[in-house]
């Protein structure tokens, strides 16, 4: 059933300090995206020490994970695992298996590895690489390359030009490491976002917190809004990175099958409860044809997917289209 987009508009949560003094915020940029916390407490000290250690995670998280920092513990695998087993810290090990993990469940369709042809593409300078790379590359995408060792927490590369990069799963992460700091200090009701990956803790003090599904062809518009408490959101969608050449998308969720731009999609958000798991399902399902998407997030108790496809048909996973009837009863 086809259905028309509702196009809803609304305000994100920003009070003014100076109305409701016990909710704190404050947005910057890092990963190469907008991050940010809004949280309540009742003392002014401990919340700015909260945004704080916020702030100082997201930034440790990215100075080992970005593949675009010489320093970081992926730079250094993306340089040397072909070479050697490259041991590296016990929280990327971990992270890196849990991509695994899905790769294996979903046949390759989640694949770290993409980078091997991803890292060609460059999206402010409008570049990508032509048929002939891409086919002489493709071989070099393939997650079974990845040899892990679990006592040492090492990895290694089988096959010579293998690239990885965690764009897919790493800000999800970021967004669990810092709810689980914010809870250290008491906090009970907050927001951590970092680009389309956010999650929620608590409720916004007697009212869900309300989340808009941006309409991916008109900025400033909403296909959804969703009121939510104690979860996780991820979006991935073909209109943050990306540019069009002789009527073609180049974006940068890339098939590992093509080493090409996928466009099963334009948006994907799933709901469930870790950032971590949702930022990697939100990519994998973006990626699947609609219809393998919804079959493949059924699957999964406890997590949910909004789908809108490459015509901008709204689709909903079983869950949501249960509580759609509910409600609506």
């Amino acid at each position: 059933m086809r259905l028309r987009f509702t196009f809803i508009l609304f305000l994100f949560c920003g009070y003014s300090q100076s109305l409701l003094a016990d909710w704190y915020k404050q947005y910057w940029d890092i990963m190469g995206t907008r991050v940010g916390v809004e949280l309540w407490h009742t003392n002014p000290q401990t919340a700015k020490n909260a945004i704080t250690a916020v702030k100082k995670e997201m930034q440790r998280i990215d100075a080992s994970m970005s593949p675009f920092i010489k320093t970081s513990e992926v730079a250094l695998i993306n340089r040397e695992a072909a070479s050697h087993p490259v041991k590296i810290s016990r929280e990327l090990f971990k992270l890196i298996l849990k991509a695994q993990t899905l790769s294996k469940k979903s046949a390759g369709v989640f694949d770290i590895t993409f980078a091997s042809i991803g890292y060609l593409y460059n999206y402010r300078e409008h570049q990508h690489p032509n048929e002939t790379t891409i086919q002489n590359n493709l071989t070099k995408i393939d997650y079974r390359q990845i040899q892990l060792f679990p006592k040492t927490s090492s990895i290694y590369f089988k096959r010579k030009g293998l690239r990885i990069d965690l764009g897919g799963i790493a800000k999800g992460h970021a967004v669990d490491r810092c709810i689980k700091i914010l809870a250290t200090f008491g906090v009970q009701h907050a927001l951590v976002m970092a680009g389309g990956d956010s999650r929620l803790l608590g409720d916004k003090k007697g009212r869900p917190w309300i989340t808009g599904i941006r309409h991916p062809r008109h900025k400033g518009k909403y296909v959804v809004v969703l009121p939510l408490e104690n979860t996780a959101i991820s979006t991935s969608g073909d209109y943050e990175r990306f540019f069009i050449e002789d009527n073609v998308r180049y974006h940068h969720i890339i098939q590992p099958s093509t080493g090409k731009s996928a466009t099963a999609s334009q948006s994907v958000t799933v709901l469930g409860p870790d950032a971590t798991t949702t930022d990697a399902l939100s990519t994998t399902l973006f990626i699947l044809a609609t219809r393998k998407a919804l079959k493949f997030i059924n699957t999964l108790p406890g997590y949910d997917a909004i789908i809108i496809d490459k015509q901008g048909v709204l689709h909903f996973s079983s869950g949501l289209e249960q509580a759609k009837r509910t409600t609506k009863k």
